[in-house]
């Protein structure tokens, strides 16, 4: 099992892969969901957890809110790829949608090319796709070289318990053909219950190795 701790800034890095984390998803400001890390927390991050054997995933937002993005904004995420493709992240996690509510095709085109060589999630930019086109974007995920996708299952502002069923109808739907990665509202008291129900070999949270910094 793949526990994929979400982790802002470098401060309790050492203390969730203490606690058993897999893999690191690496961003800022997770009051707005996560943005794009500084160079600094980057570059210290994956120098730490590449010495303890974990792997790093580097989210590319580079703001809250929406995931349609202009061209300014789609160069700047751009750049950041190259930036960190630099530093050593072992993947990115990204996602850019139109307003119609279906992928930006066109940009992720752009983004995939400077990702190539890296391990990419699509992030729950996913849940913001219209329930109708979703199963569709699972195959142009998988088609285009994306390893897995990050999804709640439902709204942000829904329990993932009452989303279990369409997380295990991704599940079945990709056929492994791409990795489904539920998050959101995992933590160590529920993970096993969750993992038994949707049957996947990895979750995504903030929680789920225990409320970090409360020793």
């Amino acid at each position: 099992m793949i526990k994929e701790v979400c982790v802002e800034n470098f401060t309790l890095v050492p203390e969730a892969i203490e606690r058993g984390a897999s893999r690191i998803e690496l961003c800022d400001n997770l009051a707005v969901g996560g943005t794009t890390v500084s160079h600094g927390v980057a570059a210290r991050t994956i120098k730490y957890c590449h010495s303890k054997n974990i792997k790093v995933m580097s989210i590319i937002r580079p703001r809250g809110g929406n995931f349609v993005y202009n061209k300014m904004e789609i160069d700047i995420m751009h750049e950041d790829i190259v930036h960190l493709k630099h530093l050593g992240t072992d993947g990115v996690v990204m996602g850019c949608l139109e307003e119609s509510g279906w992928i930006d095709e066109r940009n992720m085109h752009t983004l995939l090319q400077a990702a190539s060589g890296l391990d990419i999630t699509f992030h729950m930019a996913f849940d913001q796709i219209k329930p109708k086109y979703q199963l569709d974007a699972i195959n142009w995920l998988a088609g285009h070289g994306v390893q897995r996708i990050l999804t709640h299952g439902g709204p942000s502002d829904t329990a993932i318990e009452n989303n279990l069923t369409r997380l295990k109808e991704y599940v079945n739907f990709a056929g492994g053909r791409i990795i489904i990665l539920p998050g959101g509202g995992i933590t160590d008291r529920n993970l096993e219950a969750i993992i038994s129900k949707v049957n996947v070999r990895e979750v995504h949270g903030t929680k789920i190795v225990g409320e970090l910094g409360s020793k």
